[in-house]
């Protein structure tokens, strides 16, 4: 199974629930306009920002007044990226990548957030060398697709690895080729519905106590809920009720 099954298995009922899923997308596109400009052409971070924003469906006006707050006069708040780690029920490792307009509020936030799913924030480093970070491209099967040509082409472009999966590829690059390899693909015709970088967890943890289970999706749940959340990633091996 693809290093990323869980995340793709449960996309449909991560969108639903993120009932703010266009002010974390918004946030995101319009720091990315701020450091790199507006026009995704030249902006490689924009144009991975509004691909992740167009595969959860925001609407076309919502990303342009993004690319426009960032890029305007300097009026708006200013953003800062953060990222947290620490652990969750039975030493699961958690990382969290935050947008906040106010780190004290978001520190004390996600902190906080660790005590009530049992777990408790870290140091910077105490588990991030448990990931790897990677781009991720995800392409979903349709009628006619060939599992040998879309693997051929991936690799043609320069992927680092690809995993076909019944539903959909998941194709994984190095930091350094996401955007050739993303921009080969699209050239060849292919639509992603994930196209961005991403942390991946190198080794799994089980949770079998039930208890554990309901305080790790606390943690998980509070902090999605949370505006200035923008990514959680953990290597918690969640399995099918």
């Amino acid at each position: 199974m693809g290093r990323i099954g869980t995340i793709i298995n449960k996309k449909g009922k991560m969108d639903a629930k993120r009932a703010k899923i266009f002010t974390k997308l918004g946030r995101y596109i319009m720091v990315a306009a701020k450091d790199g400009g507006g026009d995704p052409a030249y902006n490689a971070a924009l144009k991975s920002a509004i691909e992740k924003a167009k595969a959860a469906n925001m609407p076309n006006d919502n990303i342009d007044r993004a690319i426009k707050k960032g890029t305007g006069d300097g009026d708006g708040a200013i953003f800062t990226e953060l990222t947290y780690e620490g652990y969750g029920p039975a030493g699961v490792a958690v990382l969290v990548e935050c947008l906040t307009d106010n780190t004290n509020r978001t520190a004390a936030d996600v902190r906080s957030y660790f005590v009530k799913g049992k777990g408790n924030l870290g140091t910077n480093g105490c588990v991030s060398f448990m990931f790897d970070r990677k781009g991720v491209l995800v392409i979903d099967k349709t009628e006619g697709m060939d599992d040998e040509v879309v693997e051929m082409a991936a690799i043609e472009a320069g992927a680092e690895d690809i995993s076909i999966e019944e539903t959909h590829f998941e194709i994984y690059t190095e930091i350094a080729d996401f955007a050739a390899v993303r921009d080969a693909l699209a050239g060849e015709g292919y639509e992603f519905s994930m196209a961005e970088l991403r942390y991946l967890p190198q080794t799994m943890t089980a949770l079998t106590s039930e208890e554990d289970i309901k305080n790790m999706n606390k943690l998980i749940d509070l902090l999605e809920d949370n505006d200035d959340v923008q990514n959680v990633y953990h290597n918690w091996e969640e399995t099918e009720a």
